[in-house]
């Protein structure tokens, strides 16, 4: 099984820690979050990651080169050059991505309880072109699903701006989800895009896809999960790691 992670931020929230020293290659409980991240993909049965750069990314590639690559197959999808957001990203890496199977895709920063294997299984038996990790957490942008738990819409709660290809949509009777950085990804992705070029997030993407094709959410029960994109979420992850190990 393949999987991505996103390594290529510049983590410019959380300074002045990422000044020398990628996001991905800052420490948690003793590890940097990317090892976090690709052990836990490992132990779910991942056997090849891609990685991209952007920000010091050397310094990634020398740590994974340090680790033998963690006995897995490894590829860089390198964008030192110019940094294509998330969107971007993964066409970047098309040419490891493409193939007959779904690929998972993870942000460095997320360090969750989230059971990959069931998240993936989801995917095979529902077959959409994504399913997308989903919670009922607080944030101020949140995913829009109708009542057959497909994507149709976004919505900012602090502007109160609303986002859908929809014709004469309600986002009133649609269910807020918030979207937690891990989705997994049919290669047929790679079909939709073919108009998307250069830099653009995937959550634009979606929402132009979805009323063409179905984009889903996935919910865990007892799902914790903490973004560590910022310096106050550092300290709690030191804790929040260990309990969920």
């Amino acid at each position: 099984m393949k999987a991505m992670i996103f390594a290529a931020g510049t983590g410019s929230r959380l300074k002045p820690y990422t000044d020398h020293i990628p996001k991905a290659l800052i420490p948690i409980d003793g590890k940097p979050m990317l090892e976090h991240i690709i052990l836990k993909l490992k132990a779910a049965g991942f056997t090849e990651i891609i990685i991209n750069v952007h920000h010091l990314g050397e310094q990634i590639i020398e740590f994974l080169a340090g680790k033998d690559n963690f006995g897995i197959t490894i590829h860089i999808s390198d964008e030192r050059d110019y940094l294509l957001d998330t969107g971007g990203g993964i066409k970047h890496a098309a040419q490891f991505l493409q193939g007959d199977e779904p690929f998972l895709v993870h942000n460095v920063d997320i360090i969750s309880n989230v059971d990959l294997k069931a998240l993936y299984q989801h995917h095979l038996d529902t077959n959409p072109l994504a399913t997308l990790l989903v919670s009922k957490r607080d944030t101020s942008r949140y995913l829009l699903f109708n009542k057959e738990n497909k994507l149709s819409g976004w919505r900012n709660k602090e502007t109160g701006e609303v986002k859908s290809y929809y014709p004469d949509f309600d986002p009133s009777i649609h269910n807020e989800f918030a979207f937690n950085g891990i989705h997994v990804i049919s290669p047929q992705i790679f079909e939709w895009m073919d108009e998307w070029t250069g830099k653009f997030s995937i959550i634009n993407f979606y929402l132009a896809v979805c009323a063409k094709t179905p984009i889903q959410a996935f919910e865990q029960a007892d799902l914790h999960i903490l973004d560590i994109g910022k310096p106050d979420a550092l300290e709690l992850a030191q804790d929040f790691i260990k309990d969920i190990e």
